[in-house]
């Protein structure tokens, strides 16, 4: 049995502390769905500098809070501000260098298959920086760092990583945000709390990819995301995990992830147990 612990959106939440702690837990592999600062990235070299110190192997992506500045993600989610969008992502890819520099030998990047055979597993991340719903955020970055400009492009690109798949292992896909098709209500897993007309908030080349590599005959084992915090606007709670065919889909997104639980202090992280 495989046990992977699942690090939701950090939001500046993780230190040393933390560290000690997963280990402690004897994970066979550790994952972080990114969002690791809040809005200043000061957060996201401090958190990678205090995972850096974990001696359980662990896999990134980053979110879209990572090597961006706060107006640069103000442009990402107002509309009407595409040509601030490209002045604004001059940087990006040097932000980003600096966040992977601080994490050491942790890998924090999309587009990439981790094919562990001594863990019994592979790890395939996704489009990173997702910003989730109807379009393609931080496209400047994308285009220049991967070659991707579009969602269909993003869905083959994800897609042309199973050519190097073990087919005798199983594939966890780890991404920011999750994929469309698992639900419209502001309670789904990626549904938007954020608007009374709700809807379906997932990643549209994750699906894509998803439903493409099973018409090929790949068995994706479960989708690990987060970026739709489960504390919902307007209040409620989100649906976590969802079980679509073989694929179990978890939303690790917890946060604040830290809390006050019988005067005791909690972090939130998910396990899950691979058998077979």
């Amino acid at each position: 049995m495989l046990r992977i612990g699942v690090v939701g959106d950090v939001h500046g939440q993780f230190d040393a502390i933390d560290a000690r702690l997963l280990d402690a837990h004897g994970y066979d592999l550790l994952l972080f769905v990114g969002d690791f600062a809040g809005y200043r990235q000061s957060e996201a070299l401090r958190v990678a500098e205090a995972m850096r110190g974990l001696r359980t192997p662990a896999i990134a992506i980053p979110g879209n809070h990572d090597g961006v500045t706060a107006v640069q993600l103000l442009s990402e989610v107002l509309p009407g501000t595409g040509a601030a969008r490209e002045l604004l992502a001059l940087g990006q890819d040097r932000r980003c260098a600096r966040i992977a520099r601080a994490l050491g030998p942790i890998p924090c990047e999309g587009y990439r298959l981790f094919v562990r055979r001594d863990l019994g597993v592979q790890i395939l991340t996704a489009r990173p920086h997702s910003c989730g719903g109807p379009r393609l955020a931080f496209a400047r970055h994308l285009r220049a760092r991967y070659g991707v400009g579009t969602f269909e492009e993003s869905a083959a690109r994800m897609l042309s990583l199973l050519d190097g798949a073990d087919p005798s292992l199983p594939i966890v896909v780890l991404a920011h945000n999750g994929p469309t098709g698992l639900g419209m209500a502001r309670d789904s897993i990626y549904g938007c709390d954020f608007k009374a007309s709700e809807g379906d908030f997932g990643d549209p080349d994750l699906r894509l990819f998803l439903d493409r590599a099973r018409a090929r005959g790949h068995t994706i084992s479960a989708v690990v995301a987060g970026h739709m915090h489960h504390t919902l606007k307007g209040g409620g709670t989100r649906t976590w995990q969802v079980r679509e065919g073989a694929t179990l889909h978890v939303n690790a997104a917890r946060f604040p992830r830290y809390e006050r639980r019988d005067g005791a202090h909690v972090a939130h992280h998910v396990c899950i147990l691979l058998e077979g």
